[in-house]
């Protein structure tokens, strides 16, 4: 499916729903891109999940505010394949750092910054501990086995939407 596909089709979900989130948060590793950061080098070139793109424009279109929440040794790296993605304007915070917190810290990082209050929160991840912790903080979370894709975002769509 093009990119151009995928963003028509996120675009059609997005529609079919009254109560969108405020914000949409992506975890990085195994949820945006297929690779560990820290198993990598700031001199690769990095790729993302195939509907991730296509997801990111139809979000900021609707409006979306979007963010990073990422756990990962090498924040260096990471915030590099943003740059070289072409993504570096598109999230309103970026929080990429090591923490035993299963993202507590990340999340309050993220309210503080954007002033949106986690029941107006969508996040994707692709660990079980994160989707726990997040979803006891008041956030609608979804656990990704293959990256973000357009099931997730519906999954995530339909969960938010029924949230209280």
């Amino acid at each position: 499916m093009s990119d151009e596909a995928v963003k028509e089709e996120a675009t059609r979900l997005l529609n079919a729903f009254d109560r969108l989130p405020r914000l949409v948060v992506f975890d990085l590793d195994y949820t945006v891109w297929p690779f560990w950061c820290e198993c990598s080098s700031k001199h690769d070139k990095p790729s993302m999940y195939p509907h991730v793109s296509g997801i990111i424009k139809a979000l900021r279109e609707k409006g979306v505010a979007l963010a990073v929440a990422s756990r990962s040794p090498t924040p260096g790296i990471a915030i590099e394949f943003i740059k070289k993605l072409g993504l570096s304007s598109t999230f309103s915070a970026v929080e990429i750092f090591s923490s035993q917190s299963f993202k507590a810290e990340h999340f309050q990082r993220i309210q503080q910054k954007t002033g949106i209050p986690y029941s107006s929160m969508l996040f994707f991840d692709d660990e079980t501990g994160n989707i726990r912790t997040v979803s006891k903080m008041g956030v609608t979370s979804i656990l990704v086995n293959h990256g973000v894709d357009l099931d997730a975002l519906n999954e995530g769509l339909t969960r938010f939407a029924t949230s209280t």
